[in-house]
């Protein structure tokens, strides 16, 4: 068979992927590519941004294990939906091979890159690969896309265990046909940083497979408590896995046979979490709108917070200066490290819409642009279940209070003392409200707002919009 291109983006390994799989089994020769795209990097705040430096360190890995196996990895810089029709044509290719992407902004430029294509006489084929069910493979009994949690779950797993073992789990094939693999032509190796205008930044999470396979061997030796250490920050409770699964450095089928294969309750549990992943992927996939608006159209009609008042409180919100300790330590742990603990983020954006009153859009914004493992449909579900206006949100009237998240989940205040030296003298019973004490910082601000009166403030905001 002729020659064929596969292009990588959310799946940066070079094991159990779909596209290179079915690329190598079908044509004798299999190129293979990433785009540096500008759509995307031109709209990036920062030029030091972590993600860029961690993709990059990602690609300089699976260049060389391509390269060992005989191939290695074109990349190139520039839009996307240009660079991949001019690249199919020059290499002379019949076919080029990707995953899906189901992000709105993904899905138009695929359909670019197709029509494209189709013009110069080039197939474009694609494939499942970055979740185990998508789009409309779990329905409701009425054929219609889940949005409640707990259902979809039992459906999921009813599905998955339809037979034993689940083909559903299955890896993709790569190895045994990896002779298929070309060598890049002279030109299109990995550019720098620098070539692509960004510059280094510090990791604290080692990138690429190797990154991803250390992160889950020692994960999974501690796996059997993740129910009773997850929700607690400064202990070492999580997989810490997310970004490597947001670029596809681990395969999200490895992860579930773990999973799987394990009966600890802590293993179920986080069998959970990556349910809720695909929870989130199938609304996003389905209801495109939720980006833009509130899954729940009535509260569309909630009247945030605005002014001058509140652009101050968001500010102090965005810099870790709200006043409430286990808020900002969360806060300054993003800004500082590219990652903020999953219980935090529910107690931030809580703080953020409920407290605050803020709308949660700008608050998914402040994600996006500082989340190392930034994912479209997770911050956005996250951040409607926070504020209440997604699908099986949390109800509006139950409103995290920030003293007594922090009373219980950092009790000691370990995470408080890592991410706010100015309180570590505070005694364990102060370091949760400061103001308490009868000598507070004073290089620490007051709290911005009292919660008892947010409180009522919001519940009378959420009172109003459902009445409209």
């Amino acid at each position: 068979m002729p020659a064929a291109l596969v292009w990588f983006r959310r799946d940066l390994r070079e094991y159990d992927h779909a596209a290179l799989s079915h690329a190598l089994q079908a044509h004798r020769r299999v190129f293979c590519c990433f785009v540096f795209d500008t759509t995307i990097l031109d709209a990036l705040q920062d030029r030091d941004d972590r993600r860029v430096s961690f993709i990059h360190a990602s690609l300089a890995e699976l260049d060389a294990a391509l390269r060992a196996r005989g191939g290695g990895l074109i990349v190139c810089h520039g839009r996307a939906d240009e660079e991949i029709p001019r690249l199919a044509d020059a290499l002379k290719v019949v076919a080029v091979y990707a995953n899906h992407d189901y992000e709105p902004a993904a899905i138009r430029r695929d359909a670019l890159v197709e029509a494209r294509l189709r013009e110069q006489g080039i197939a474009w084929r694609s494939f499942k690969d970055q979740v185990i069910f998508e789009r409309r493979e779990i329905l409701t009994g009425s054929g219609k896309p889940f949005t409640v949690f707990t259902p979809y779950k039992r459906a999921w797993l009813a599905r998955l265990g339809q037979s034993r073992p689940s083909p559903a789990l299955f890896a993709w094939p790569v190895a045994e046909f990896t002779e298929h693999l070309a060598r890049p032509p002279e030109g299109y190796g990995l550019p720098s940083l620098a070539q692509i205008g960004f510059t280094a930044t510090s990791l604290l999470l080692e990138p690429g497979m190797q990154g991803g396979a250390r992160l889950l061997a020692e994960f999974l030796t501690r796996i059997q408590h993740y129910d009773q250490a997850r929700d607690f920050p400064s202990i070492k409770g999580v997989s810490y896995l997310s970004a490597h699964l947001r670029c596809g450095t681990v395969s999200i089928r490895e992860l579930v046979r773990a999973a799987v294969a394990r009966s600890s309750e802590g293993a179920q549990i986080w069998l959970s979490e990556l349910i809720w992943r695909e929870f989130y992927q199938q609304l996003l996939a389905n209801h495109l709108r939720v980006v833009e608006h509130a899954f729940k159209p009535e509260m569309d009609d909630i009247r945030w917070e605005q002014g001058s008042a509140a652009e101050a409180h968001f500010q102090a919100w965005c810099e870790g200066r709200t006043g409430y300790p286990l808020v900002d330590a969360a806060q300054r742990q993003l800004l500082q490290s590219g990652y903020m603990h999953n219980r935090l983020r529910m107690v931030s954006a809580s703080f953020l819409t409920k407290d605050l009153g803020i709308d949660w859009r700008l608050g998914e914004a402040f994600f996006a642009r500082w989340l190392l493992d930034f994912d479209l449909a997770a911050n956005n579900g996250g951040w409607q279940w926070a504020a209440s206006t997604g699908c099986d949100a949390q109800p509006w009237f139950r409103i995290f209070n920030p003293v007594t998240q922090s009373r219980k989940f950092d009790p000691q205040g370990k995470f408080i003392r890592r991410y706010l030296p100015e309180l570590a003298a505070l005694s364990d019973r102060y370091i949760h409200a400061p103001w308490l004490s009868a000598s507070p910082p004073t290089d620490y601000p007051v709290p911005s707002i009292d919660h008892a009166i947010a409180r009522e403030r919001t519940l009378q905001r959420f009172k109003v919009s459902e009445s409209r």
